[in-house]
């Protein structure tokens, strides 16, 4: 179990102003924020930062998405992070997803679910990597 994940509020979720909210959940869940950045995500970084998903049918919406707009990456830090930070976001499909959660909440559908959670300590890693620089990250994590 890792204690790093990294979080994406989504173009959607900022669109709806709704950044605050979020991350007060986050933070009532016993997350420490360890960087956060509002970027406006280049066609070539969405493309590479999503690239495991290239041969599926949504890929290029899911690039066009996550370009339409400025997200916030946050790298998040809590004992066993990417499965806490997954209970709290909930299912991708806002529908299935658990009362109280983040999608619950403030997801209009499966394709804009305002928030996005690393699905492995292995993955959290380099998609922390992919968004903070050496100089942004924390020096006591070695990243």
């Amino acid at each position: 179990m890792g204690n790093l994940t990294l979080a994406i509020i989504k173009p959607d979720a900022v669109r709806q102003n709704v950044i605050g909210e979020i991350i007060s959940m986050i933070t009532a869940a016993g997350f420490k924020i360890k960087a956060m950045k509002m970027i406006n995500l280049s066609r070539e970084s969405a493309m590479g930062f999503y690239e495991v998903h290239k041969e599926r049918p949504f890929y290029g919406e899911l690039v066009d998405f996550m370009t339409s707009g400025p997200c916030v990456p946050i790298m998040l830090e809590k004992e066993n992070a990417v499965e806490d930070y997954r209970k709290l976001i909930g299912a991708t499909d806002p529908a299935q997803a658990e009362e109280g959660t983040v999608r619950k909440r403030f997801a209009k559908s499966k394709a804009e679910n305002c928030v996005h959670g690393s699905d492995s300590d292995e993955n959290a890693l380099i998609e922390i990597a992919h968004f903070f620089s050496r100089d942004e990250r924390l020096t006591n994590y070695g990243l």
